[in-house]
């Protein structure tokens, strides 16, 4: 049976479906919460050891289930404003779209990182840092989002009892602090979690841009690979960063993406 999760909006599958094989017989039933020795064993855990590039790879796959791809970030307003003419203008707009994130966001995921428990504080601060209701709203709904999926797709006892915590305290769930949690509790170092935020927030733009016909795809992939420099080079000026240095880099972009909800006509949510 299909039902409507209440947090999140998200279609989700009862726990007791499972795929139909002629014989009638189960053929993969879902790990169940209520019986731990079901779920899955945390990746590197004993007897899992392996290269960590495959869990990378899944969670950088586009269609790894996090909603991503509902939101532009400002760019489909800045777009229908008139202030992205040219390549040269959204390059200058991505770039400083991910130096926001590095200065934004950065410093949450990494302090949620390095103290999970201290995840509700944290997702809280996020919470009034964005101020910006269009910003908020989209990163209650991709966090939200991550959550459950990770939460379906690994099965991790850390991960199910953060979910019911988030569900049961009416916690906020920004992307930020739940991306640093979930990356902490798969064991993926704070370098790769760091580097895979902002290749995330660099291929949502890129990829938006091409959706909304600023570039074709080919200069998407060229706009990428031009900016994944700088990306790394913000992540090394970042890394440090805790909540308390978290910061607005960029108030022309922040009042852009608030205008989202005025425009006659959109592709994205954010």
């Amino acid at each position: 049976m299909t039902t409507l999760d209440n947090h999140t909006g998200l279609a989700v599958h009862s726990a007791h479906q499972s795929a139909i094989v002629p014989n009638g017989a189960p053929l993969l039933a879902p790990p169940s919460a209520a019986h731990p020795e079901a779920l899955a064993p945390r990746p590197g855990a004993p007897g899992t050891e392996g290269p960590r590039d495959w869990l990378l790879w899944q969670l950088a796959d586009s269609s790894f289930p996090a909603g991503g791809f509902a939101h532009s970030g400002g760019l489909e307003a800045a777009w229908q404003l008139g202030e992205i003419r040219s390549v040269e203008e959204l390059a200058a707009f991505i770039e400083t779209s991910v130096r926001q994130a590095g200065h934004g966001a950065l410093p949450f995921l990494s302090e949620a990182f390095s103290d999970p428990t201290r995840f509700q504080e944290i997702d809280r601060l996020c919470d009034v840092f964005l101020s910006n209701h269009v910003a908020n709203r989209a990163s209650r709904a991709q966090g939200q989002a991550l959550l459950l999926a990770c939460e379906r797709a690994f099965a991790l006892p850390t991960m199910l009892a953060l979910r019911a915590r988030a569900l049961h305290d009416k916690l906020p769930g920004h992307l930020a602090p739940v991306f640093g949690v979930l990356t902490c509790y798969l064991g993926v170092d704070l370098a790769s979690a760091l580097r895979l935020f902002l290749f995330l927030v660099l291929r949502g733009l890129t990829a938006g841009a091409v959706r909304l016909g600023i570039i074709g795809p080919m200069d998407g992939q060229w706009m990428q690979a031009r900016l994944a420099p700088l990306a790394e080079q913000i992540k090394c000026r970042c890394e440090g960063l805790r909540a308390q240095d978290a910061a607005q880099t960029a108030p022309l972009l922040e009042i852009l993406q608030g205008t989202q909800d005025r425009l006659y006509s959109r592709l994205f949510q954010t």
